[in-house]
């Protein structure tokens, strides 16, 4: 059994107000089933006793005791004489693999979905900004001053590192250009860090939902992924307890605009998650590629998580593809001194350095930040505001949170019905990605991600497929799971 447990008022905060639904036991075990389907519970997480759960909740044993046995019942809990409970996942409930496909269909058939009128809304990235060839220009005016070398620097351009240090340190985080190490895109920091952090058999904490490529990026390394369920927000207690609990040494976090909630970790927040850290002796890989996304790009914002890091325990991850553009494949990483070392020598057998010209882009965008930023936050809430209106229109059943940030709605369906309503969206003309594919265990098969980086009208016209494509699934249910995603 899992040495992962969770007390009763830990639980009880999670169930939120007792079931006033009669009976009672009926109303607790769905509330429970929810938890562990949307990912607030993972799967092999010890359960409190039945006394323990009860008292928190203010109900009465029985009722507590009747819940267990429905969730044994339904596969949702399993026991064991003398050990406990523990929360499980039915054999019917855990969907196929996914596996990343190209221009190909989810079905992995060119001929099945003709691909010039399909919308994706698989892919969170935007259009190039208005500046981008103004920037492109400076950029290649500069580069025959760059030129005269062999052009392999594997920490960088010193221009661009100074620039990415002095962003860190105007949003209060002190940092000097020897912190940085410029990477070819956020996903080249991800896989690095993994290779260099992460043995084989490793604890990893990791947010459930979270980005899908960080996953693949820490399993090839042997990393034991401990997912932590990331709802309305962080529990950060419940992020602390399981540190401890599965001894994890690593944890990887994206506290801004979360991807794919949205959600945004506040100054408090952060600070917790550092004592968390500092307490368990473990790291923090904090991906901050949304972090420039504010639609509001005048409202106050969070400091750095390194802000509040004092030992060298957190590490950063930020990239231009998000704020600036997906062409755009330059990213970086801010850590101390040793690791950056560590991180040059691993290096060596990727690549040897980042392309010159696309740094000298990247420094040039970076000097136009604001002017990006407030073009980005007008695009995207104009694209935000469509879309989550004509989801209130033609899927009212469907439930989400406008975000403040970030690219994509986390949308929760009626029914965990996820992956067969991508699969039949697929052959109404629009692809998204299911809400497994962001987590581990086959849960959250109930949640779908829908970006907002098209145009309004283009949004409308997916929405109005995808209601289409639910319709079917209402009526027509598929047979298999889809394998894909993008």
């Amino acid at each position: 059994m899992s040495a992962r447990y969770i007390s009763g008022p830990q639980l009880a905060r999670l169930l939120g107000e007792p079931p006033r639904e009669r009976p009672r036991y009926v109303a607790l075990a769905r509330a429970v089933r929810e938890l562990v389907l949307s990912g607030g519970l993972p799967p092999r997480m010890r359960l409190p006793a039945e006394r323990d759960l009860a008292a928190a909740l203010g109900v009465s044993r029985t009722t507590v005791t009747a819940a267990y046995d429905r969730l044994r019942a339904e596969g949702y809990v399993e026991s064991r004489q003398g050990a406990g409970s523990w929360t499980a996942l039915p054999a019917a409930d855990r969907p196929a693999p996914h596996r990343a496909v190209g221009r190909l269909g989810p079905l992995g058939s060119a001929d099945e979905r003709p691909d010039e009128d399909l919308i994706d809304l698989g892919c969170a990235a935007p259009a190039a900004p208005s500046c981008l060839a103004e920037a492109a220009a400076e950029a290649m005016a500069e580069l025959p001053r760059h030129s005269t070398g062999h052009g392999y620097e594997p920490t960088g351009l010193a221009v661009l590192r100074e620039a990415i240090a002095a962003r860190y340190t105007e949003l209060g985080a002190p940092t000097r250009p020897d912190q940085i190490v410029v990477t070819t895109g956020a996903q080249q920091a991800i896989s690095l860090l993994a290779h260099v952090l992460v043995t084989p058999g490793d604890a990893v904490l990791i947010e459930r939902p979270t980005y899908p490529h960080a996953l693949e990026a820490l399993r090839r390394c042997g990393g034991r992924l401990v997912p932590v369920g990331v709802g309305e927000g962080w529990d950060l207690e419940l992020v602390a307890a399981s540190m401890r609990q599965a001894a994890a040494r690593l944890a990887y976090l994206i506290p801004d605009f979360q991807n794919p909630t949205g959600h945004l970790l506040d100054d408090a927040g952060r600070a917790a998650l550092v004592a968390a850290a500092r307490s368990a002796d473990a790291l923090l890989i904090v991906d901050e590629s949304f972090s420039e996304l504010s639609l509001d790009p005048a409202a106050p914002r969070p400091r750095p998580v390194a802000a509040h890091d004092t030992g060298g325990r957190v590490i950063s991850i930020g990239s231009a593809s998000k704020l600036m553009w997906g062409g755009l494949r330059i990213g970086w990483i801010r850590a101390g001194a040793p690791l950056v070392r560590r991180l040059i020598a691993a290096r060596a057998s990727v690549d040897l350095a980042s392309p010159v010209l696309e740094q000298l882009v990247a420094w040039r965008l970076l000097e136009r930040i604001e002017q990006v930023r407030a073009e980005r936050a007008q695009e995207l809430t104009r694209s935000r505001d469509a879309l989550a209106g004509a989801l209130r229109e033609l899927l009212p059943e469907w439930e989400f949170t406008l975000p403040r940030g970030g690219m994509s709605l986390w949308v929760r369906l009626e029914a965990p019905v996820a992956t067969p309503v991508a699969e039949r969206a697929w052959r109404h003309g629009v692809r998204v990605v299911p809400g497994p594919v962001f987590g581990v265990d086959g849960v959250l098969e109930d949640c779908l991600r829908l970006p907002y980086v098209l145009p309004p009208q283009t949004l409308r016209t997916a929405v109005e497929r995808l209601a289409g494509a639910h319709a079917r699934t209402q009526t027509s249910p598929l047979a298999r799971p889809l394998p894909a995603y993008v």
